[in-house]
């Protein structure tokens, strides 16, 4: 099988968990990546409008990765949609693999930045939605997928309180909830983001319907934020 005809194979959710088995050796970081496969697929299934054919396209939808230590659902997600050959997905962390510990984007097709380092994704996510509406590019959507525990992070505190006086409509942020954050808040997570104008929303993480409808729910004149919650990360 060719690798064009590979990516043309057509792959489903349930395909999803063989995909990642395909992926061996050390420091997988699984609970980083099975926490997010749910959200990774809702979104790129039925939400994001991106495509191996428009990875340059600047009307695309941008889709950052800030939980980039554990990218093995992001890439089996990829793989399902195209974007990679399943072909590369043995290799994952391998020497000469383009498939990293964490996510490339000059070596990946269809990753926006190169992420790992906790607390860097929505900031970025904040100065994407900014440098598209300074263009005029009205139609993207961004979307960043954050861990909970990202939010300890000064950085995106700074990011939270920005985006909501500045009107980011078309900035969205999905919050995997694995109970993996140091610090409580009043009121959870949602408050945080409802305390800076934004409109939020909590589901269930592994809910698809539920997470398709928080997704798509309207915000006009404000960022969304959508808490995923999901299993508590185990030691």
């Amino acid at each position: 099988m060719t690798i064009t005809e590979e990516r043309r194979r057509a792959y489903s959710y349930a395909d999803l968990p063989d995909l990642m088995r395909m992926m061996t050796g050390d420091e997988k970081h699984g609970p980083a990546a099975t926490s997010t496969l749910d959200v990774l697929w809702v979104l790129h299934d039925r939400v994001l409008r991106v495509a191996p054919e428009r990875v340059d396209d600047p009307e695309r939808d941008r889709f950052l990765l800030s939980k980039g230590h554990g990218p093995m659902a992001y890439y089996a997600v990829l793989a399902a949609k195209g974007f990679v050959p399943a072909a590369w997905l043995p290799g994952f962390g391998s020497y000469d693999s383009p498939l990293g510990h964490h996510p490339d984007r000059t070596l990946v097709p269809g990753v926006e930045i190169g992420s790992g380092s906790l607390g860097h994704g929505l900031p970025i996510a904040v100065g994407t939605a900014l440098g598209l509406r300074a263009q005029g590019l009205t139609g993207p959507a961004v979307w960043v997928l954050v861990g909970d525990a990202e939010l300890d992070e000064g950085s995106n505190h700074e990011a939270i309180a920005f985006a909501g006086p500045a009107g980011l409509e078309r900035l969205h942020t999905v919050v995997v909830d694995n109970s993996s954050a140091t610090y409580a808040r009043p009121g959870g997570i949602v408050a945080r983001f409802e305390a800076a104008g934004w409109s939020t929303a909590t589901v269930d993480g592994r809910d698809h319907e539920a997470l398709y409808a928080a997704f798509t729910a309207p915000h006009p004149g404000r960022p969304h934020a959508v808490v995923a919650r999901v299993e508590p990360k185990s030691d």
